[in-house]
């Protein structure tokens, strides 16, 4: 039976790079895959696009592709990325001109765009936002970007034609995974049972380390060996769809049926209704075998009819965040840095700083649990953090600098202040129809 190897070359774009490069050089893939775009990251890359035509994908593209294309090219191992963020067909250009340099002579490289549909945002204004519940129309802030989640249909056309390196704008992440396996096997796209297989290779992949216990380890209860050398993870995966999950032999980590378990039910919400826009995933009846050490044998996963609808991602400027931090240290430190909040906040009200929402932690008591009845001992030191969401600039500014002067207006023995200002892009989620969204596929090849 034919057995295709696939390895997970990120969990986001900013992850480790060694771990890829290992899986390259002694892991026997077939292929590889980065995912490397967050729900932000596309309306960010937006903005970039907008200032500069040739910008807008991802901006550690170049970092990345310096090491894998001459390791792809060398093992003959195919790359799939969603690095293309606002712009495959520039990241196809930058990959060409990188690989020309490096004389990988043949190589051909193809952009999966097609996700864009800020120009049919006009027909959706009384689609429901998720977070809101109100209508489209009804945002507050400006939209920046509109982008839908594809499935595979793009990437699988781009390795039909001899693709060796793809590059994609949004897609669902499982597709960067799932697409060179429908293609290799022949998979009918209609056979939802092994989508549903498919579409659980891609989950289990998608998050770089977390499968290779990552998001796992804690210590004394969960132990991990060598973290800080943690291997990422990579599937063989049978014609009918049933795979073994492991990672390269000597590589830091662990992969067994609970770190395997872990990340199936990560972000998923309903393991029996994981939708996607290449089908509705079931992971209910799904069994995790080990089978040797680091080596999971993994059966089960079934799938229905894909939906009718995709989701969309907007990005939209909601508001800037103004941040202060100031540390107190020594017996009553809690009280003083209590002090200290009541002081800024007073300080805000009598400078008419406009703000929509104010939040003010005590780190090592409430900045995450907000519990106040909890017992805890008294603290030795207190790092006071208050942040507040505003509508212009210059009031976010304010927040920063009201903290940096408790430095030398009270209470006693604060040090290391620092302040920040951000202008936030947030999210929308909405709705559309899948037949409003095409796939689109440029090609290039390196002479």
């Amino acid at each position: 039976m034919k057995k295709i190897r696939v390895g997970s070359g990120a969990g986001y774009a900013g992850d480790r790079l060694e771990p890829a490069l290992e899986l390259m050089e002694r892991g026997n893939l077939d292929y590889i895959s980065f995912e490397c775009l967050a729900e932000r990251t596309i309306a960010i890359a937006q903005q970039q696009k907008l200032m500069d035509p040739k910008k807008g994908y991802n901006g550690l593209l170049e970092h990345r592709m310096d090491k894998v294309l001459p390791l792809a090219y060398k093992n003959k191992i195919k790359v799939i990325t969603n690095m293309g963020a606002a712009n495959p067909q520039s990241a196809v250009d930058v990959i060409c001109k990188m690989a020309e340099e490096k004389g990988l002579k043949g190589l051909k490289v193809a952009g999966v765009y097609g996700d864009d549909f800020f120009n049919q945002l006009n027909k959706y204004q009384d689609a429901t936002v998720w977070e809101t519940g109100k209508p489209l129309s009804q945002l507050d802030g400006e939209v920046v970007s509109a982008n839908v989640y594809m499935g595979i249909d793009g990437i699988v056309e781009a390795l039909e034609n001899g693709a060796d390196i793809i590059v994609t704008g949004r897609v669902s992440d499982p597709a960067l995974f799932l697409a060179p396996l429908v293609y290799e096997f022949g998979w009918d796209i209609n056979n939802y049972d092994l989508m549903g297989k498919g579409t659980l290779v891609g989950h289990l992949l998608e998050c770089g380390g977390q499968s290779a216990g990552g998001y796992y380890a804690e210590p004394g209860k969960k132990d991990v060996e060598r973290l800080w050398e943690l291997g990422f993870p990579l599937v063989e995966v049978s014609e009918n769809g049933d795979f073994i999950i492991t990672k390269v032999e000597g590589s830091g980590g662990v992969v067994n049926k609970d770190t395997c378990i872990e990340q199936m039910i990560y972000e998923i919400h309903n393991p029996k209704e994981y939708l996607t826009p290449d089908c509705i995933a079931d992971f209910s009846n799904v069994t995790f075998i080990d089978i040797a050490k680091d080596v999971v044998e993994v059966k089960g996963a079934t799938g229905r009819e894909k939906p009718q609808t995709l989701k969309a991602s907007l990005g939209y400027k909601d508001c800037f965040i103004g941040e202060g931090e100031i540390s107190y240290g020594g017996p009553g430190c809690l009280e003083r840095a209590k002090l200290a909040a009541e002081i800024v906040e007073k300080r805000l009200e009598l400078t008419n700083v406009k703000y929509d929402e104010i939040k003010i932690d005590f780190i090592g008591i409430n900045s995450i649990y907000k519990n106040q009845n909890r017992v805890y001992q008294t603290p030795e030191e207190i790092r006071l953090r208050i942040a507040a969401r505003t509508k212009t600039k210059y009031d976010a500014v304010q927040i920063g600098n009201e903290v940096e002067t408790l430095y030398t207006n009270g209470p006693a023995g604060g040090g290391g202040a620092t302040k920040t200002v951000s202008e936030i892009v947030s999210v929308a989620s909405v709705l559309i129809n899948r037949n409003d969204v095409e796939a689109k596929v440029i090609y290039k090849e390196v002479l």
